[in-house]
């Protein structure tokens, strides 16, 4: 583990430790980002596939269809 080095307001050195729990969830969290980004890109490029009666069925027209599977996949 590595340590960060501060002072106090008195001069006084305190020294806090970084927990590898703390990197180990920066990992999960980057992890699951790029899970919900290939997953938000897959299901654009599906929705650019659908047909105009598939769009009615599911409620969305040819425009809002478009608008949404050109979005960036890191946008919700």
């Amino acid at each position: 583990m590595s340590a960060i080095r501060f002072e106090d307001v008195g001069g006084r050195i305190v020294r806090t430790r970084r927990s590898a729990r703390s990197a180990g969830n920066a990992v999960r969290r980057l992890l699951g980002a790029l899970r919900e980004w290939r997953q938000r890109s897959k299901s654009r490029a599906q929705l650019a596939t659908l047909d105009d009666r598939m769009l009615a069925d599911i409620g969305i027209s040819r425009a809002d269809a478009e608008f949404l599977a050109n979005r960036p996949f890191w946008r919700e």
